[in-house]
């Protein structure tokens, strides 16, 4: 773990800039599309930028390992760890009398006054789901003997958004809405969620190719100890 990559830095900075921003900024408006044969969808916000963050999970297990990866879901998962602490205690604090303040206070409980139960649910789910992906694409290169990147690309999100998206509905909402309508969310923001990786494909390719060829690396997890609590 001692060498120096040029890139890495700045891609675990990606991952967790994307990491926050679709928690705190789209995860709370639930906005409505009408699709060809599907019609009206409903759907949260914020999954139109969360699923960058598994994408930006495979670049670094595929051209980093699984040991890099991990030193960044930890590096996510304590940013959330810290926002969602911060929102709390915004949130809770008092605010002035004014008018204005409020209003204001009205509006950022809207926004970042998330219950401890969802806050935990999109934590636990995020782990889970980031570790799941990140093994399942080093086992795979190991299987695919680094041929044929799409296969794990794709299938490492089938499994890590899987797990994401069912531990968090579960959690998060479990016994406050119908059972049937949890498997439907559930099912809904999985398609989507995976799809992205799908038509994400050729860009993943490029960075790919252009961080192995910058990084004269291109790591296989062939001695690697997969105990994610490892963080050397």
């Amino acid at each position: 773990m001692g060498r120096q990559y040029k890139y890495y830095d700045f891609v675990m900075a990606a991952f967790v800039c994307v990491l926050l921003c679709s928690n705190l900024i789209g995860a709370g408006k639930a906005a409505q599309l009408t699709l060809p044969v599907l019609g009206p969808v409903t759907f949260s916000a914020g999954v139109l930028f969360f699923p960058i963050s598994y994408i930006f999970g495979d670049i670094l297990t595929e051209v980093y390992g699984y040991g890099r990866d991990r030193r960044v879901v930890w590096a996510g998962f304590a940013a959330l760890a810290f926002a969602s602490f911060m929102a709390t205690v915004v949130v809770s604090l008092p605010p002035a009398s004014s008018d204005y303040a409020q209003q204001y206070q009205a509006h950022l409980v809207g926004v970042f006054g998330d219950t401890p139960r969802i806050a935990l649910a999109s934590m636990i789910a995020f782990w889970c789901g980031s570790f799941s992906n990140s093994f399942t694409l080093a086992k795979m290169k190991l299987l695919t003997k680094g041929r044929w990147l799409w296969t794990r690309t794709i299938g490492s999100t089938l499994v890590g958004e899987l797990i994401d998206s069912g531990l968090f509905y579960v959690i998060a909402f479990y016994g406050i809405w119908p059972n049937e309508q949890i498997v439907a969310v559930t099912l809904a923001q999985y398609v989507f969620k995976t799809s992205w990786e799908v038509v994400m494909t050729p860009v993943t390719y490029r960075v790919v190719a252009f961080l192995k060829r910058a990084e004269q690396e291109d790591y296989f997890d062939r001695n690697t100890n997969f105990n994610p609590f490892k963080l050397n």
